[in-house]
């Protein structure tokens, strides 16, 4: 029920001829060569960097590959941890949560467009697996990459019970509607996990600060929602809100919390975009104001 695509070793042809290259070279030859293969894989990295509003090439030439070297062991470590979790994740996932369609996993090593992206890939559900990214946030042991697949696992349990995949990536577009989704998944994450797990705690009193600011975070989300500011704060490890990064997965996971005091996980997944808004806001708003 699920398939692997492991890329690593046409990366590491491609490194070897490209690592005595400058940056522009080698971004280049990544583009030229490597991901020439795959290009449904090269598409959706640009198009995420393009709709964002960034250059890619930028991206790539001043954040990621200056650093893919000093990377490699972690990359290595990474893909091989990898190939031995994505399939007990998915059994996992199949006994919590009934998945009852395939799932295609895809290790390539990218330009830092994030460590696992839900999405399709040849038509099929998919979890996009960018091992430089996982390098860079640590997330190459055992332990990170089974929270992490199974994230992006639950993200595409949420698309497959709404039947929505092109118009899930729309819906998250709205912040309401993706604080929503990143706390669906993290919540659906600790029923494949059998408990919480918090990958995006970068440090230690991460979560207990999390719990106890809870309010101001509401507050700053609302805000920016009301104002047409972006969240992207909540949710990008490269940016942060009050010198916390990824809090709006917290957040989201709180929102589930309480939707679930009324509602069982199959009709929160299936709750119209309209309602997620309304009851978001509203969570949202009793939590600045002290009251949930």
């Amino acid at each position: 029920m699920y398939r692997l695509i492991d890329t690593f070793d046409d990366f590491m042809r491609y490194w070897q001829g490209a690592c005595d290259k400058t940056v522009e070279e080698k971004v280049e030859l990544w583009a030229t060569s490597y991901m020439q293969k795959y290009p449904e894989l090269l598409q959706r990295q640009v198009r995420d960097y393009e709709e964002s509003g960034y250059d890619w090439r930028e991206i790539a030439r001043n954040k990621v590959f200056p650093r893919l070297e000093a990377y490699l062991p972690l990359i290595k470590e990474a893909r091989e941890n990898l190939v031995h979790v994505c399939g007990p994740v998915y059994e996992q996932a199949v006994q919590a949560l009934r998945v009852d369609f395939p799932v295609t996993f895809v290790i390539y090593v990218g330009i830092g467009c994030g460590a696992g992206l839900a999405t399709q890939y040849g038509g099929s559900p998919a979890c996009l697996l960018g091992l430089e990214k996982i390098a860079e946030l640590g997330w190459h042991t055992p332990g990170k990459l089974r929270e992490l697949v199974s994230h992006e696992i639950a993200h595409l349990v949420h698309m497959h019970w709404r039947d929505e995949f092109q118009e899930f990536e729309e819906h998250e577009k709205d912040p309401l509607f993706l604080l929503y989704s990143e706390g669906f998944a993290k919540r659906c994450e600790n029923l494949i996990l059998a408990g919480e797990s918090w990958s995006q705690a970068d440090r230690d009193d991460w979560l207990p600060w999390c719990e106890a600011h809870k309010g101001l975070l509401a507050e700053e989300y609302l805000h920016r929602v009301d104002h047409g500011k972006p969240t992207n704060d909540f949710f990008g490890d490269w940016l942060h809100v009050q010198g916390r990064s990824q809090t709006g997965y917290y957040l989201g996971w709180t929102l589930l919390l309480w939707l679930e005091e009324n509602y069982d996980m199959r009709e929160i997944a299936a709750l119209s975009s309209g309602r997620v808004r309304e009851d978001a806001r509203r969570y949202l708003r009793r939590l600045a104001d002290g009251f949930a």
